[in-house]
């Protein structure tokens, strides 16, 4: 598959080889769906904690005698039936993370980039640094692809300056070819890709 690569100033510079198994293949929902549940579940930080009748505060003494009350017998004020006593089978602190196998999250990534080229939301272009680190200097890049909607910038490494250049910028996640997330690319209106970057997403996504 051969797709258009565009300048910085927006203009159609020439075009690059892409491999089909990763912008070309079958969309697959189920590794997406599968993907993107996981990635939700890792982030959930699992810290909810409720007392259970050993835990909450208050006398073991029996509140009333066994009998002659009239009333249905009644032993500590822990108990979970009564106002301010502990909480039956309550949530306790515990880690929701569990891991997806490789394959499936590759194919989730590979399908994630089907569809959005399949939805012209995809756009490669020429290598560009922001030697600056100024924010205003990447929008006036991004503006020329994309509107200020959802937008994820795929880069070939950890560019320090382009980082810092986007960090402001509320419509704007940057991310390395090898540490995409399903989730991220998946509600992204707009993919920008750098031409280095779609050489490495070839090499690295290619079905093993």
């Amino acid at each position: 598959m051969v797709l258009k690569v565009y300048s910085i100033d927006g203009t159609e510079l020439r075009e690059v080889e892409v491999s089909d198994e990763i912008f070309g293949c079958e969309v697959s929902d189920g590794s997406i769906y599968f993907a993107i549940k996981n990635e939700l579940a890792n982030m959930r930080v699992g810290t909810a904690c409720t007392k259970t009748r050993s835990e909450v505060s208050g006398t073991h003494q029996k509140m009333f005698r066994q009998k002659g009350t009239g009333r249905a017998r009644m032993g500590t004020k822990r108990s979970p039936v009564r106002v301010g006593g502990g909480i039956a089978f309550g949530p306790k602190p515990r880690s929701y993370k569990y891991k997806l196998p490789r394959k499936i999250k590759q194919s989730a990534i590979r399908s994630i980039f089907s569809l959005k080229n399949n939805e012209s939301c995809l756009r490669i272009v020429e290598d560009f640094n922001i030697e600056s680190g100024k924010t205003k200097d990447l929008v006036s890049v991004l503006k020329n692809h994309v509107k200020e909607t959802r937008t994820i910038l795929i880069i070939q490494d950890d560019n320090s300056m382009i980082k810092r250049a986007g960090s402001n910028v509320p419509w704007l996640t940057t991310f390395s070819y090898n540490r995409l997330r399903a989730h991220d690319l998946f509600y992204g209106r707009n993919l920008v890709v750098q031409e280095s970057a779609i050489k490495k997403l070839n090499e690295f996504y290619a079905a093993k």
